[in-house]
């Protein structure tokens, strides 16, 4: 039977959960699932009792996969942890060891000092150590874990450890590109807001009375100065009820299913911003695939891993179709190619490297060739953007100074 790309489609919700494994702990975490039916399932093939699955409420995935896990665990603590284990590792320290030497570094009292010293008794229980970091819930992606389990198999755990400490280290500073670039329009945007708000508030009051005891009309400018004032004045309820509504509303839009899907190809859509996040999406892509096929993880479970770090379901679902190729024993590439989601240039390079053998490589030159495409994309948005916030910034403010002044010139019958 022919495949039908649109009966695959890949819509998932994220679920919290609380469990009770076999010796009595209680565990909480997320998953990804279509029903909470999948992630009862899925919790008892584990081993784990569930006592209670619901509806995360946040948007799915996120653009790195590195999220807190249920005991506030950060991404930042996640890296760091795989940093010095690595290097305690390189220098000859069995795990055990590197475990305890960590754990010296740290306040007795810390989260982080907590979770080693969990995984420190695994280890010495004798469970390997991919198996003792994956017990931590949510704190260890399946990313990290399916590499951790390739760098066992082959021996390699220090040179494995090495090469994730790099990667989280490359998907910080990406994030902290995008992060950073937010920065000066997001405050751009609050100083208009509250510009506006203040001189419609407390400004133009001042001179309401003056104005109408004047008696004489006002030029239409000021009188829609003069009406937004009052409006504001009497509804500024309105407002702020409308804008957590709004707020609500995209939320709920933007998480679920074929409501997401439609959003997440509008933003795609969209000049600049959606090249924005097409290149974080293909550079998360490429770079984790990439990692994970270059330490000997299976090309479809590498897939299945790679999903969790792409937010758009637009591309998520270009490499579900791909995935499934690969299950016909077809290529990938041609895949993407038709979804036409994914950049030409990185389509054809990973098509290059099923052709050539080289798939690792051309993954890892793709991602690295769009980290940068990425950041000049970000520059140029910057470029148009904070002029234009300025400029109409100064715009809107000095309309509202100009519709008053002109007032108050047509009161004292004064021209300019």
């Amino acid at each position: 039977m022919k495949y039908c790309a649109s009966q695959r489609k890949f819509e998932v919700t994220i679920f919290v959960y609380k469990a009770v494994n076999a010796e009595g702990d209680v565990l909480e975490g997320s998953k990804e699932a279509a029903d909470e039916a999948t992630v009862i399932a899925q919790l008892q093939a584990d081993g784990l009792i569930p006592i209670k699955v619901s509806v995360s409420g946040l948007a799915r995935g996120s653009f790195f996969a590195l999220q807190q896990d249920s005991q506030g665990l950060s991404a930042k603590e996640v890296a760091l942890f795989t940093k010095e284990l690595a290097t305690l590792l390189q220098a000859g320290l069995p795990i055990d060891r590197s475990l305890v030497v960590l754990m010296e570094l740290l306040d007795d009292d810390s989260k982080i000092y907590d979770l080693i010293k969990r995984v420190l008794e695994r280890v010495k229980g004798g469970v390997n150590l991919a198996d003792a970091l994956e017990a931590e819930s949510s704190a260890f992606s399946r990313f990290y874990i399916n590499m951790l389990r390739a760098g066992e198999a082959g021996g390699s755990v220090d040179v494995v450890l090495g090469q994730l400490s790099e990667y989280l280290e490359k998907s910080k500073e990406l994030k902290d590109t995008v992060s950073t670039a937010l920065i000066y329009p997001t405050i751009l945007v609050i100083m208009a807001i509250g510009s506006v708000f203040l001189l419609l508030t407390f400004v133009v009051p001042q001179f309401t009375e003056m104005f109408e005891s004047a008696g004489k009309e006002l030029p239409m400018s000021t009188q829609i100065v003069v009406a937004s004032a009052e409006w504001l004045q009497s509804y500024w309820w309105a407002v702020i009820l409308f804008g957590v509504g709004a707020f609500f509303v995209l939320r709920f839009e933007t998480t679920v299913g074929s409501r997401k899907e439609r959003w997440d190809r509008l933003i795609l859509s969209l000049p600049l911003f959606g090249e924005i996040i097409r290149n974080i999406n293909t550079t998360n892509f490429t770079r984790t695939l990439g990692t994970l096929l270059t330490n000997g993880v299976p090309i479809l479970t590498a897939l299945g891993i790679v999903k969790g770090t792409l937010s758009n379901l637009v591309l998520l679902n270009a490499v579900t179709d791909a995935e499934e190729n690969l299950k016909q024993g077809k290529d990938m590439s041609s895949a993407l190619i038709a979804s036409g989601q994914f950049p030409k240039m990185a389509t054809q390079m990973i098509k290059m490297g099923e052709e050539t053998g080289k798939m690792e490589e051309m993954l890892q030159r793709t991602a690295e060739t769009y980290d940068k495409q990425l950041k000049i994309t970000i520059e140029r948005m910057l470029a148009m953007m904070e002029p234009i916030l300025i400029v109409t910034l100064g715009l809107l403010i000095a309309g509202i100074i100009i519709s008053i002044l002109s007032a108050i010139l047509s009161v004292n019958d004064l021209a300019f």
